[in-house]
């Protein structure tokens, strides 16, 4: 959808020219958020503005579905691409319905199809129109706006988006609830979509691609995952911190992960047949299932050599459940918080999907150092 060619911007200044963005080629598909990442001043907000024309390129192209954006017309060029910026700017005297419809209506939109869009996109971003269509924006919190300052930028449904450190301004909490929020807005929409931030957490979260720039230089540009695994050099890996292990738990699911087929029993089961099934399969516990097949509880080795009866009789409660859903980084925690080696893991109605471990989480993440090696 977007490439970069060769794209450079020097700028004239007292002291002489500097390079803010020295031929920056890359390519983003259509459906994918790439995230330019770096240190203050080092090109990634020139790269972005050039890609709009705010900043025109000193050599190389912009080209958007193959098409070079500097033969287009302005309206087109606006009309293909979005803008958010960190400072929201929505217009103090108008509502937030015609916040919105700014767009659309300079585009010759009837007023029953820019209202009906204006009342989707609000339920979009879970701002309840009935509440929220007729204010203004000194009535609503700044990460209300934040909000509103997104939708207006898809009012007019544009193919690209750009999007410059939009949450940079947002409290740590309302911030992480606005990229929760985005990430499924965008899976609904798959817009193609340029994000700069200066925060390799952000980046890790947001982005399919990550683009990392220094000086006015792209560095690397890979998915976070191969970012994180092999850094291409020593100021990429201080970049991304010495901790870029464990930031890689943020992008596998405990779905990924999991054990299939786990091993467990069910209440009325007798408690040698837990035991044989333990020392079968070598495990320290199993789970215990209810007649829906979901976790209730579990079953320890050393328990079942020392007692008779059932399961029913002589099974531990379950500190916690594991969602096929949850990233890697909140599994380590609960493992963690609770003490525990394995958890059952579940999907959205609570059965038994399968059991994820310590060792299991270890082995996949090494797993890439063991290819590489």
């Amino acid at each position: 959808m977007i490439t970069l060619d060769k794209l450079t911007k020097i700028f004239d200044t007292p002291n002489g020219s500097i390079t803010a963005a020295d031929h920056i080629s890359m390519e983003v598909p259509t459906g994918e958020i790439c995230v330019l990442l770096g240190p203050s001043g080092c090109g990634k907000t020139t790269t972005l503005k050039m890609v709009n024309r705010i900043i025109p390129a000193t050599s190389g192209r912009v080209l958007i579905h193959g098409e070079d954006t500097s033969q287009m017309n302005t309206v087109d060029l606006r009309r293909n691409i979005g803008y958010v910026i960190q400072q929201i700017g929505l217009f103090p005297n108008m509502t937030i319905e015609d916040n919105i419809s700014v767009v659309p209506k300079l585009l010759g939109w009837s007023a029953e199809k820019y209202k009906k869009r204006a009342l989707e996109l609000l339920d979009l971003v879970a701002l309840d129109p009935a509440i929220f269509l007729k204010r203004y924006p000194s009535e609503l919190s700044g990460g209300q706006q934040q909000r509103v300052g997104v939708i207006r930028a898809l009012a007019a449904d544009p193919k690209v988006m750009l999007m410059d450190e939009p949450f940079g301004a947002i409290d740590p909490i309302n911030r992480e609830v606005i990229q929760d929020e985005f990430l499924k807005m965008q899976k609904e929409l798959q817009k193609t979509i340029l994000f700069v931030s200066h925060d390799i957490d952000e980046a890790v979260k947001m982005g399919d691609k990550i683009a990392i720039f220094r000086e006015g230089k792209l560095e690397q540009y890979a998915a976070p995952d191969d970012l994180l695994a092999h850094p291409a050099n020593d100021f990429i890996a201080g970049f991304v911190g010495n901790d870029r292990t464990l930031k890689r738990l943020q992008l596998v699911t405990a779905g990924e992960v999991m054990q299939q087929n786990p091993s467990m029993v069910t209440l009325d089961q007798p408690l040698d047949e837990a035991l044989q099934l333990m020392e079968s399969r070598d495990l320290e516990a199993v789970t215990v299932v209810n007649r829906e097949q979901k976790p209730i509880g579990m079953v320890r080795r050393e328990i079942a050599q020392v007692h008779r009866g059932s399961c029913r009789d002589h099974h531990d409660g379950l500190p916690t459940v594991i969602y096929q859903d949850d990233d890697l980084r909140s599994v380590v925690s609960r493992l963690y918080r609770v003490d525990a080696s394995w958890l059952p893991v579940v999907d959205g109605e609570g059965y038994l999907q399968g059991v994820i471990t310590q060792r299991g989480i270890t082995h996949h993440v090494g797993a890439t150092y063991r290819t590489q090696a």
